[in-house]
């Protein structure tokens, strides 16, 4: 696997589609910062490291809307990519959804969303946009 990011959206995306409750992402520490965004932001229901060999595990609980059955995240893009990283400074920071949505960085104090990375006044490596 070249990129564990975008296969780590791409799980989320299919579970997403197939109305699972849980899915099992093979963990890392950047996977661990992106999950634990997620939970702060309410994309997601919870989440559980499992320490499992070598590598461990990610479970993480979708959030679903109990009358629509409608999950709380619409879409997941992978922006920086390898073959074509995205760097931004802070004052050319991304609006994601007009300020709905958030994007993911990697940033030098760590992986943080755009908004506390403007607060900061520091940029970094666009992950991904969540809406």
């Amino acid at each position: 696997m070249t990129d564990p990011i975008a296969d780590y959206l791409t799980r989320l995306r299919n579970a997403i589609q197939a109305k699972h409750r849980v899915v099992e992402i093979p963990a890392s520490n950047l996977k661990r910062d992106i999950t634990k965004i997620l939970f702060d932001k309410g994309y997601i229901l919870n989440y559980k490291f499992v320490e499992d060999g070598p590598q461990g595990t990610i479970m993480i609980a979708l959030k679903y809307d109990p009358v629509n059955k409608v999950n709380a995240i619409k879409k997941l893009t992978r922006i920086s990519k390898p073959g074509l990283r995205k760097y931004v400074g802070f004052k050319d920071m991304p609006r994601v959804l007009n300020g709905l949505g958030i994007a993911i960085l990697s940033t030098s104090n760590g992986v943080m969303t755009d908004k506390e990375a403007s607060a900061l006044k520091i940029g970094g490596e666009v992950l991904c946009h969540i809406y």
